[in-house]
């Protein structure tokens, strides 16, 4: 198999800053989880309502991809990137004083917006400089370090809950929001020359609607689906259902996004032996069969407890999955990769907040709605791909250098 794609090298502290502002998701959702039954009960609402303060950050991030991407095509990375960062310090300083649920709502809605700027640039960077199966590896290593977010946030939100309440614990947010700011000053530079920015309009873009970009895509925004499914329901699931204390929740959630994290790195190794798609093809495999087990456990009389197992292999099967399927959705769009990741994310984080609240249906002590999610999405990601790998067979990519080891 002719390797055709070649790294052109991502220093280790941009690689880290990179997958510190892709961490924006996690760290803003993860960190407060084991904070929701409290902040219900203190600001005097529902279980339901408190969930629509993380369904309110997932559709800004919808929406801030959307600005960010496109625009960054046209000015370049560097300057969209700074001005979403210190929104996102404001933003998160105003999450933290919110005084009601409406205004948290609210202001988790322009942390969502603001946030993404660092998550969908970040992507358009390593797409910039890396290409080929040369991303998957750079977009699975920064899976890597973006895993490390949902093992430290549960924990130490929790401990910080128990000492400071839950507006010490989106205090820590702030404080994180600070660095990625400095890290997006200081670290990253400019990664699109001017010869190579595309003007609004451009041609460029019919490639957004092509089986290539959309066929990963797909596969992308179901499997993420599975794992939001999982984070929105979790809080309930360990604590009310299974009765699990917030800080033991806090360790088996960290323990998820270890497994994440290390399924991430085995999958970067691979890619320097399989490609892009095979190694997506194992995740999807192992991400309907675990999701298969946690429906039929949720239809059937053992204990709740028993969900964890396959929810694990769930969440660490992803990092087969989100690493390549990224790297063979913007590689199918060269020169508007800003544009490419805008698409990808604001569908990633759209369908999520769709997803979230459905897990909520039967209450907070149901497991059959979270189950069935789960297993739904799995099936279309699975679809999704095999349709890719028929589409790669029978149809001639439209960019042959990008296409060749798929």
């Amino acid at each position: 198999m002719t390797r055709t794609s070649r790294s052109t090298g991502l220093g280790p502290l941009l690689l880290v800053t990179l997958a510190l502002l892709a961490s924006v998701a996690p760290f803003s959702t993860d960190l407060y989880l084991s904070a929701f039954p409290v902040m219900a009960e203190e600001l005097n609402t529902s279980a339901a309502t408190i969930q629509l303060t993380l369904t309110s950050f997932l559709i800004g991030l919808a929406i801030g991809q959307l600005v960010f991407g496109p625009i960054s095509d046209r000015v370049g990375r560097r300057g969209p990137l700074l001005i979403g960062s210190t929104v996102f310090v404001l933003a998160s300083i105003a999450v933290m004083l919110a005084p009601s649920v409406e205004l948290l709502i609210a202001a988790r809605l322009l942390q969502g917006v603001s946030g993404a700027a660092g998550m969908v640039l970040g992507r358009a960077v390593v797409a910039d400089r890396e290409k080929g199966d040369a991303a998957a590896r750079a977009f699975s290593l920064m899976m890597i370090v973006g895993g490390i977010a949902p093992v430290i946030a549960p924990l130490a939100g929790s401990l910080v809950l128990d000492q400071l309440g839950w507006r010490g614990v989106l205090g820590v947010l702030v404080a994180l929001s600070i660095v990625m700011l400095l890290g997006s000053w200081f670290v990253v530079k400019e990664t699109l020359p001017r010869e190579q920015r595309s003007p609004a309009g451009t041609g460029r873009f019919r490639l957004l609607l092509s089986a290539q970009y959309l066929t990963p895509a797909a596969t992308f925004v179901f499997g993420f689906s599975v794992m939001m499914a999982y984070i929105s329901a979790s809080p309930f699931l360990y604590q009310d259902v299974i009765g699990l204390e917030p800080t033991v929740y806090g360790l088996f959630f960290g323990l998820n996004a270890l497994g994440l994290a290390g399924c991430s790195f085995i999958g970067s190794r691979m890619l320097r032996r399989f490609t892009s798609r095979t190694v997506l093809g194992w995740g999807v495999i192992g991400l309907v069969g675990s999701t298969t087990a946690v429906l039929a456990l949720a239809l059937s009389a053992l204990p709740a407890a028993w969900m964890m197992v396959p929810i694990f292999v769930s969440v660490a099967s992803l990092g087969f999955v989100m690493g390549p399927a990224t790297a063979l959705a913007l590689s199918a769009v060269p020169g508007a990769s800003g544009t490419g990741s805008a698409v990808l994310g604001a569908s990633q984080f759209g369908f999520a907040a769709i997803v979230s609240p459905l897990v909520g249906l039967g209450g907070s002590e149901a497991t059959l709605p979270l189950a069935v999610v789960m297993f739904t999405m799995a099936l279309l990601a699975a679809v999704a791909h095999v349709s890719g790998r028929f589409t790669a067979v029978v149809q001639k990519p439209s960019n042959p250098v990008e296409f060749t080891k798929q």
